[in-house]
This record gives C-alpha cells, sequence and structure tokens, in this order.
C-alpha cells in the first residue's frame, strides 16, 4: 500500500510562484521503484496530466501547457516529490494531485498511476 499526502496549495497572485510537496509513505513504496506525477483537475474540466518524473529522477516530462515555468523533482530518498510552479496564470488554477505509478518512467496517462493523493487546491488571482 502507498500513502500520498500533497500539501503546499493557496492563493497566489499571477506571476507568483509555488512549490508543492508530495509525501510518499508505504511499506510498497519503499520496497518499489515507482514513477511520479502531478496532475490536477480545474472545475467542470477533466484531470490532466502536468509533470512526471521517473523513479531515479533523471527523466522528466511536461505538459505543453507548463513547460518552461513547472519543474519536478525528487529529494535523494525519493519519499517526497516536488512541483515547482513560477510564473502562475490564472489558468493554473486547480486541484493538483500527486500520484505513483508502477511504470518506473513515470507516465502522461492517468490510468497508468496506482495511487493518488488527496490533493491541494491552488488558486491563482488575477
Amino acid at each position: 500500500q502507498v500513502q500520498l499526502v500533497e500539501s503546499g496549495g493557496r492563493l497566489v497572485q499571477a506571476g507568483g510562484s509555488l512549490r508543492l510537496s508530495c509525501a510518499a509513505s508505504g511499506r510498497t513504496f519503499s520496497r518499489s521503484r515507482y514513477g511520479m506525477g502531478w496532475f490536477r483537475q480545474a472545475p467542470g474540466k477533466e484531470r490532466e496530466f502536468v509533470a512526471a518524473d521517473s523513479w531515479s529522477g533523471g527523466s522528466t516530462i511536461y505538459a505543453d501547457s507548463v513547460k518552461g515555468r513547472f519543474t519536478i523533482s525528487r529529494d535523494n530518498a525519493k519519499t517526497t516529490v516536488y512541483l515547482q510552479m513560477n510564473s502562475l496564470k490564472p489558468g493554473d488554477t486547480a486541484v493538483y494531485y500527486c500520484a505513483a505509478s508502477p511504470n518506473p518512467y513515470g507516465s502522461t496517462g492517468p490510468s497508468d498511476y496506482a495511487y493518488w493523493g488527496q490533493g491541494t487546491q491552488v488558486t491563482v488571482s488575477s
């Protein structure tokens, strides 16, 4: 079993920055090589891919809408995943979810992720 807990979401003005964190725990997580991803869901919209990182931390994938503004990373222990968000726009407003995939290289597809956090709200005001 894997538990994921996100934090760091809040209200921020357009152009500002935020760093989201995702703390991973569980016996299965510590024994496996999970790729990690961030997704987001705005009201009335489907959940969309934001960024993913491989288990080793050496390979990242980004949605075109956030490329150059967001950075995904993992700590050395590989138990915490971060999403650094810069130059935020009102269109970035959403609930942000952290997810773990059995694919150690990460993935852009939500169906490839087996475990999800509860989400953290990010609101960007204009």
